[in-house]
């Protein structure tokens, strides 16, 4: 069942997204559908759910902020015009390593995965902020983006919850082996 919406809403997604750009566009919409506009960001933005929830105990919280917090220390880099190496490299290492730590059932002191989780963000951040469009307001913006990380972290959360509770933990090793697989493919591609 969470395979099928999964895949749903990836499909959805890419059909939604398909003509960005075109027409009048709001600041806050241009920020909320960056993240959405690719599986990188998504899968990656997921998985931090899925670990938090996995972990479980004081991660479950501070993963997803740990995340948005240095997501958005990375945008306002961006913003600055700062460039920082291997920014796209960062973002398909995350869909990897993120994928590869459900997959094996890592957990770790809270304080090393907020870290990890936190160094992703960098880049993800980075991205966004580089990419603003010159036509929106940046706080609309950046708000845009937060909104769309939370609820896919939430997403994450919530799947990873119903998992925790109705499935065995092999669901787990296949939902990250799956993430870390689409990771590969995507630096393959």
């Amino acid at each position: 069942m969470i395979k099928k919406v999964l895949i749903a809403l990836l499909i959805t997604q890419a059909s939604l997204l398909a003509h960005i750009g075109i027409g009048t566009i709001s600041g806050f919409t241009a920020g909320f559908t960056h993240p959405m506009s690719g599986a990188d960001h998504i899968l990656a933005m997921i998985a931090v759910g899925l670990w938090a929830a996995q972990i479980a105990g004081r991660s479950l919280y501070a993963l997803p902020v740990s995340f948005v917090g240095m997501m958005i220390v990375g945008a306002m880099i961006g913003i600055q015009g700062i460039q920082i190496p291997f920014v796209e490299e960062g973002i398909l290492g995350s869909v990897l390593v993120l994928g590869a730590m459900i997959t094996f059932g890592v957990k770790m002191p809270v304080i090393f995965s907020s870290t990890i989780v936190g160094i992703f963000a960098i880049c993800h951040g980075h991205a966004h902020g580089v990419e603003i469009p010159l036509n929106v307001g940046g706080i609309e913006y950046a708000l845009g983006f937060v909104m769309a990380t939370v609820l896919l972290h939430i997403f994450g959360i919530t799947i990873g919850m119903t998992m925790q509770r109705y499935a065995q933990s092999k669901v787990f090793r296949i939902a990250g082996a799956t993430i870390a697989a689409t990771g590969i493919a995507l630096v393959i591609s």
